[in-house]
Order: C-alpha cells, then sequence, then structure tokens
C-alpha cells in the first residue's frame, strides 16, 4: 500500500489503496445501502480503511465539511500545576461529547512571541478545526498574528486588541462574596492582603473589597491593605504586618488561598486561633490547601472547568456554523465565582 504514516491520510489515499473511487469509499463508510457494492469490495474498503486508521465516523464528518475533528489546546502552565488543570478536563469532556478531539501543546507564561507563533503554527499544521488558548491565571495579552482568522477563543485571559473572543472568571463579584461573608459574620474591621503583580485579579478584588465595605457603610481604611508576592511566604509577611498593630483586624480577606496559608502561620505564630480570634476567607478554593488547612478554608472556586467548557461548546458551534465569535471578541464573557463556605469564619471576638 505504500507508507502513508509520514502524512495525514485522505479519502482518496484509502480509495486508492483499496483500488476503488472515492465514491466508493464514502458510499461503504457512510453505509449507503443503495450503491451497488459487493460485499466483498465493501469488506475490502473497511479493510483498508482500518489499517489506515481512517474511521468512518471521521471520513463522513470530513466528507460532509471538510474539517478533521480536532481541536487544537495551547496551555500556558495549565498542563503541569494542579490548580488550572480543571480548564483542560472541562474542554477535554466537552469536545469528546460533541465528537471532537483535543491536541494539547504547553508552554510557559514567560515565553516569547516567537514562541507562542510557533506553538499556534504547529496546530494550525495539525489541521485543527479552531484552537483553544488558555493561561493559568487571568492576565491580559497579545495573541499570536496567525491566530487571526481562525477559529479561537482564550480561556481565563483577556486578548488586549478585542479581537478574539475570550471567557475569563468573575474577580470582582467573587471578592464581592468573600468580604461580604465576613460583614456577614459581623466583622466592621476587615484587612485585605493583596498580590503585588500588575493583573487583572489584583485590581478587581482590591477594587471589590473596597466597594464592598463601602456598600456596608464601613470605612475603608487603604492601611489595612497589606501586598506581597501572591505565595505562602508573603501572606505570611503581610499578615504578620495587620495583626502586629495594636487596632488590628479581626478579619482578613487574602488575595489567594496560598497567601491564606501563610496567614495561618503567622495567626498560630501570634497564639491567635481561626476562627475564634481571627477570621479568614481565600480565593481560587485550591482544593490541595483550602481543604486540609484546620480549619477548613472559606474561600471562593475559580470556574476552571465551566471556563474550558464554555470555551470549547462555543469553539464548536463556531465551527459548525451555530454561531459568530465575533459577538463574543468586543468584551470578555464572565463567569460567576462561588463562596466555598467551611470553617474559617465566625463572628468578631469579644474585646
Amino acid at each position: 500500500m505504500g507508507d502513508l504514516t509520514s502524512k495525514a491520510i485522505s479519502i482518496k489515499d484509502v480509495a486508492d489503496a483499496a483500488g476503488v473511487s472515492v465514491t466508493t469509499v464514502s458510499h461503504v463508510l457512510n453505509n449507503v445501502t443503495y450503491a451497488r457494492i459487493s460485499p466483498v469490495t465493501r469488506e475490502r474498503v473497511k479493510t483498508v480503511a482500518g489499517e489506515l486508521g481512517y474511521g468512518p465516523n471521521r471520513l463522513a464528518q470530513a466528507l460532509r465539511t471538510q474539517r478533521s475533528g480536532m481541536l487544537g489546546f495551547i496551555s500556558e502552565e495549565i498542563a503541569t500545576t494542579p490548580h488550572a488543570g480543571r480548564i483542560i478536563l472541562g474542554a477535554e469532556e466537552t469536545a469528546r461529547r460533541r465528537g471532537y478531539n483535543l491536541m494539547i501543546i504547553n508552554t510557559s507564561s514567560t515565553a516569547t512571541a516567537e514562541s507562542r507563533k510557533a506553538d499556534v503554527a504547529a496546530m494550525l499544521k495539525g489541521q485543527v478545526d479552531g484552537v483553544l488558548y488558555a493561561t493559568m491565571y487571568h492576565r491580559k495579552l497579545a495573541v499570536p498574528d496567525n491566530l487571526n482568522g481562525v477559529p479561537a477563543i482564550l480561556v481565563d485571559s483577556e486578548d488586549i486588541n478585542h479581537s478574539i473572543s475570550s471567557v475569563i472568571p468573575d474577580e470582582f463579584g467573587g471578592a464581592t462574596a468573600a468580604v461580604r461573608t465576613l460583614i456577614e459574620a459581623g466583622h466592621e474591621r476587615i484587612g485585605m492582603i493583596n498580590n503585588t503583580d500588575d493583573v487583572p485579579a489584583t485590581h478587581s478584588r482590591l477594587e471589590a473589597f473596597r466597594s464592598t465595605l463601602s456598600d456596608a457603610g464601613l470605612t475603608f481604611d487603604p492601611s489595612l491593605v497589606e501586598a506581597e508576592l501572591s505565595e505562602v511566604p508573603g501572606g505570611y509577611q503581610a499578615t504578620l504586618r495587620l495583626l502586629n498593630r495594636k487596632d488590628r483586624p479581626t478579619a482578613i480577606f487574602c488575595y489567594n488561598d496560598r497567601m491564606a496559608m501563610g496567614a495561618y502561620r503567622a495567626a498560630g505564630e501570634l497564639g491567635l486561633k481561626i476562627p475564634d480570634d481571627l477570621s479568614l476567607v481565600g480565593f481560587d478554593n485550591q482544593a490541595l490547601i483550602a481543604e486540609n488547612l484546620h480549619p477548613a478554608l472559606t474561600t471562593v472556586a475559580l470556574p476552571h472547568y465551566e471556563m474550558g467548557a464554555w470555551a470549547t461548546e462555543n469553539l464548536i458551534d463556531a465551527i459548525e456554523g451555530k454561531t459568530d465569535l465575533a459577538l463574543f471578541a468586543t468584551h470578555p464573557t464572565v463567569l460567576g465565582c462561588p463562596l466555598v463556605v467551611r470553617e474559617s469564619v465566625a463572628g468578631p471576638p469579644l474585646r
């Protein structure tokens, strides 16, 4: 039959190998019963198609639509971290349900523009029908120019030129829910430990903190906001500064669960019990952290699975001509961040 393994198998390859016409292959693999094809020929076509790895379902789809049934998924570190991996799960399960498969390339958030462009080129060379471009945390980026004109959706990120559709988490709404649960527990003096990185979450979560206090009739005190790198040591240092004040807060909203872990450590070193002496709320709902702190951390869940599923569903709809991605490009689609109530919030301590 010749060496066909080095290139994508086409319907013509199947026809040539079986010694029949393309129409005959189409009729056999689509089970066209009225076609006058002998049982021997039908069996030969099916055997050859199987040997070449060209399945009847994929062939039928390709004949009808000229599509490959493959979606490209470019992952900026998502595939190598337990934190945001549910984006891939949401995309993969949705793609499978719709009859598509994912081709995944994992890259770095610090990759060069040339490297990003090469990743997209590799996807297009693989004849994907569309591309999902997902980042590990919510940020704005300049997409590779060879992604323009290709059905594509950004996941957990925004195109700075607003030319490509995107889906992002509701940072403001999630932070509002976090601060509100502290206020509803009776806290009036609430601190925040924030991130130092210039990313949308840093600004949105701080603005929600300020706005939610104002809506409740509480005064925003900028001295009760401490910023550090958004990791455990940063959370520890920022919390120590807040708790070493004579007028320390009775509750703290933490930028993320890793900073909250540092806050637990700082509170413990100062002899404070959570939530009896200090209430804490995190953000991200990183299961390995939030569920295993003692007491378990009340936090806000990022909609990773939902973003992956939404992006894949709408990308496939666009590929199949059921929707126009340009309708979503001007403004990102925002998905809610629900509060996950656990055990780290109580009323303020009596003083």
